[in-house]
């Protein structure tokens, strides 16, 4: 008697345009049950459709990251009638702080930029964590920038930095937290890319950069985790 292959679950929030839909659309090529975490159902009826014309059958759910009851919601609804979730890539972000300095904040921005970035990540690892614990297999992938990294930090775009420094850090620890369960645990930078958060200053498309995140969300057991990478390679924190 032969086992039929489990096809695994991925949940991507901002998943309907950019990054996030680049990455969508490669691990449904792959046969993953792919989910776009959306804040817009237009928008997210529209990526749809648009993977529909590929054949490529994907699902969009109403997800605001900086709301806990619609992650709940968002988490439940994915993991209850398919069975599980196996992939959870944190893509969602806000860039609102181009020209903010630490030393004369508008902390309403602050707010708004670590409630997505960093907040908005981390309710859904907790809550898509607690659904991998129960297949004994996860992996989740947190998209992060040059610009959190202790090694490239600077002036400018302030509480952009700080959230994706965070992010780096909740990285790690969830690694940690979470080593043995079968949960891989990983960040991205994906450099910089043609998107809305760019300001014009790119050198990639979102397809060019979205390889090193569906390397990390299809990880083999003894894969890495607990790292920052870019083009599959290591960076320094």
């Amino acid at each position: 008697m032969t086992t039929q292959p489990v096809s695994r679950v991925a949940l991507v929030s901002g998943g309907n345009r950019g990054l996030g839909l680049a990455v969508a659309t490669r691990l449904a090529e792959q046969g993953m049950q792919v989910v776009l975490g959306v804040r817009d159902r237009l928008a997210g009826r529209e990526a749809e459709e648009a993977l529909g014309r590929k054949r490529l059958f994907v699902h969009s759910h109403e997800l605001d990251v900086t709301d806990p009851a619609s992650v709940a919601r968002c988490i439940a609804d994915v993991a209850a009638p398919l069975g599980r979730l196996d992939v959870l890539v944190n893509n969602a972000a806000v860039a609102v702080d181009r020209g903010q300095a630490a030393a004369a904040p508008d902390f309403e921005r602050v707010r708004a930029t670590l409630d997505t970035n960093l907040l908005g990540a981390w309710r859904l690892a907790a809550a898509a964590a607690q659904e991998m614990r129960k297949n004994g297999y996860g992996r989740i992938v947190n998209i992060t920038s040059h610009l959190g990294s202790q090694s490239n930090m600077g002036t400018g775009n302030v509480s952009y930095r700080v959230s994706k420094a965070g992010l780096n850090a909740l990285t790690q620890i969830l690694a940690a937290e979470l080593h043995g369960t079968g949960i891989l645990v990983n960040a991205v930078s994906p450099g910089r890319m043609a998107t809305r958060m760019a300001y014009g200053e790119t050198d990639r498309t979102p397809e060019d950069a979205a390889d090193t995140p569906v390397w990390l969300a299809t990880l083999p057991d003894d894969g890495p985790t607990g790292g920052l990478f870019y083009e599959r390679k290591p960076l320094d924190w």
